[in-house]
């Protein structure tokens, strides 16, 4: 999609954060956004703000993790715009909970925002891309935790499913116009930190409230880097650049790159050991 100013793009968790920045950057570009978030305050508030800058947005709260959420964000969208072009699935939380120390409700939070909407997103969106012949582009945010197995096992393997997914869907929607990309950033400002406040009301008394407990010493250095992490709107610049260059992998920084170099090698030394080996049948 070399050209997209006057196409309309979806973003979810679009109120702070990764969400917003590309929002605000495709807005800038002369992309007409749909804003979705579960804070409907905060969106509304972010849209105004956009909206200010004569940029063509609107916004609608979607609480992503249930399916009809997103149906419903769907039709407001094609309602609003007529067509959608872009899909960025975007909405995440942290969190879920460490081995010993999950729940069944903190899996099913986790998993629904970051996993099932996902997969809703492609299974929504894909149709309403294809019907108008125009092209568009797909962009998942997963992280770099789907590369390297590095925070809780829930978002581990949520953001693990979110590469697969994009990985393998890529090829086959490229033969339908749509261009897939999987957006794997490092530490940015954020408040993922924070993501107990966009606990939904039916999961309230089921997932563990925040401690007051002082932070493990990841957690505190997790705190300290999205503190002084990357700038957002930096993020949504580059998912702009890789909208329009149709980017299979998009990464904000090189930080993790040896984790990865690590972990991939740790793969080969697998092969390696069996190389040369007949299996018995």
């Amino acid at each position: 999609m070399q050209s997209i100013a006057g196409k309309v793009a979806f973003v979810t968790g679009a109120a702070s954060g990764i969400g917003l920045g590309i929002a605000e950057a495709l807005a800038q570009s002369g992309v007409k956004v749909m804003m979705a978030d579960i804070d409907g305050a905060a969106v509304e508030r972010e849209a105004a703000r956009l909206a200010a800058t004569n940029a063509d947005v609107s916004w609608i709260r979607a609480d992503v993790s249930l399916k009809a959420d997103l149906q419903a964000a769907a039709e407001a969208t094609i309602e609003r715009f007529g067509k959608v072009h872009i899909l960025v699935n975007n909405a995440g939380v942290g969190g879920g909970g460490g081995y010993g120390e999950w729940t069944d409700a903190q899996w099913e939070w986790v998993l629904g925002v970051n996993l099932m909407s996902v997969v809703w997103g492609f299974e929504i969106f894909g149709p309403l891309i294809e019907a108008h012949g125009d092209g568009g582009q797909i962009v998942s945010t997963a992280s770099m935790a789907g590369l390297v197995a590095a925070v809780a096992p829930g978002y581990n393997a949520t953001k693990y499913g979110v590469v697969a997914i994009s990985e393998g869907l890529r090829p086959v929607l490229a033969a339908r116009g749509i261009g897939v990309s999987v957006l794997c950033p490092g530490f940015i400002r954020t408040r993922i930190m924070e993501s107990a406040r966009a606990v939904p009301e039916r999961l309230a008394g089921a997932i563990p409230p925040p401690s007051d407990e002082p932070l493990s010493d990841f957690a505190a250095m997790a705190a300290q880097a999205i503190a002084h992490g990357i700038d957002p709107l930096y993020v949504g610049e580059l998912v702009v650049e890789a909208i329009q260059g149709d980017w299979p992998y998009i990464f904000t920084d090189t930080q993790f790159e040896m984790g990865v170099d690590a972990r991939f090698s740790a793969i080969k030394q697998g092969f390696d050991r069996v190389r040369g080996r007949v299996p018995r049948r």
